[in-house]
């Protein structure tokens, strides 16, 4: 018992070790518009660290700049665009000078399309994966070099559904790939200094979860399939669909976006960061332990939380 007691009170004491000279450090934030990333951007810049938060639209980098102090930077950045990408490396390079980047933190994403995966096209699934995926690959991967000369960190937010698939569609598969992607990404990268730290967030309300934007997509990928496929599922189902969103995201999801944020924030400043990093109550007590068990298990657990009437 002793024992545990002096473990829990020097893993608290090394967790809490934080490196220096915050105002030396420029961490890159992508998906700043809205969510994690434009509260991530804030509470860095209270920090006083020297903030480039990447925006998709000209309205997001500028209501950001407007809410921030004058050291914060924005740029537009859309990561399923190479050449955007590209001038991204250019516009920090120039920031960072030979003091390289201190922080990469993969933020943005998307979710629809997600639905039944019998609903699913394979561009709905590639629209995605673009985004979750490739881009944080792409992202990464210009940015090494520029973290290498820091001896940074590397933040991706993944999900819960990176460990526990809950729907069909591109999400789910896109975060198990940041999941395995971060995990080949911190061994390789150890050696040069590069810490790399997996963000799994239970759900929050995001414009990722918005249910009405999630309830138009749904409706769109069933107004598209056929009519026999339809039959097949019964009159009844999507609207059982539509009440399975709302119950989970009525239920489940939390307005407490900074236990996120605070996650990212550990990530970069701790001077010896965990590797994973579970957020919320959900993700802690319910995703991440369901995952660990049979897959039996798992199906049941599903099926109890998330009923959706039989078909027709």
């Amino acid at each position: 018992y002793s024992q545990r007691i002096c473990k829990s009170v020097f893993g608290l004491r090394f967790d809490s070790l934080k490196v220096d000279d915050f105002n030396q450090k420029h961490v890159l934030i992508t998906g700043c518009d809205s969510g994690f990333g434009n509260l991530l951007a804030k509470q860095l810049d209270r920090r006083g660290f020297a903030v480039i938060a990447a925006c998709l639209t000209e309205k997001g980098a500028s209501d950001l700049a407007s809410a921030a102090s004058p050291r914060l930077k924005t740029l537009l950045l859309n990561v399923t665009d190479s050449e955007s990408i590209k001038r991204a490396v250019e516009f920090v390079s120039a920031e960072v000078g030979e003091r390289g980047l201190w922080g990469l933190v993969n933020n943005a994403g998307r979710s629809i399309p997600v639905g039944p995966t019998e609903w699913i096209q394979v561009e709905d699934v590639t629209k995605v994966l673009d985004v979750n995926l490739i881009g944080v690959i792409d992202v990464t991967l210009r940015f090494l070099p520029l973290l290498r000369k820091a001896r940074g960190r590397v933040v991706n937010v993944a999900s819960i559904l990176g460990r526990f698939s809950l729907g069909g569609g591109g999400y789910c598969l896109s975060k198990w790939g940041v999941e395995a992607f971060s995990d080949s990404l911190r061994r390789d990268m150890y050696y040069f200094g590069i810490k790399v730290g997996i963000i799994e967030p239970g759900l929050f309300k995001t414009a990722l979860t918005r249910v009405d934007l999630i309830e138009d997509d749904q409706k769109r990928l069933w107004d598209h399939l056929p009519q026999d496929v339809k039959d097949s599922y019964g009159a009844n189902y999507f609207h059982n669909c539509e009440w399975k969103i709302n119950f989970s995201m009525g239920i489940l999801c939390s307005s407490d976006l900074s236990k996120v944020t605070n996650c990212m924030q550990h990530a970069l400043t701790a001077r010896y960061p965990r590797t994973r990093y579970a957020a919320g109550w959900d993700a802690k007590l319910l995703w991440i332990p369901l995952s660990y068990l049979p897959s039996f298990i798992q199906d049941f657990f599903h099926r109890l939380i998330f009923p959706v009437k039989s078909v027709d």
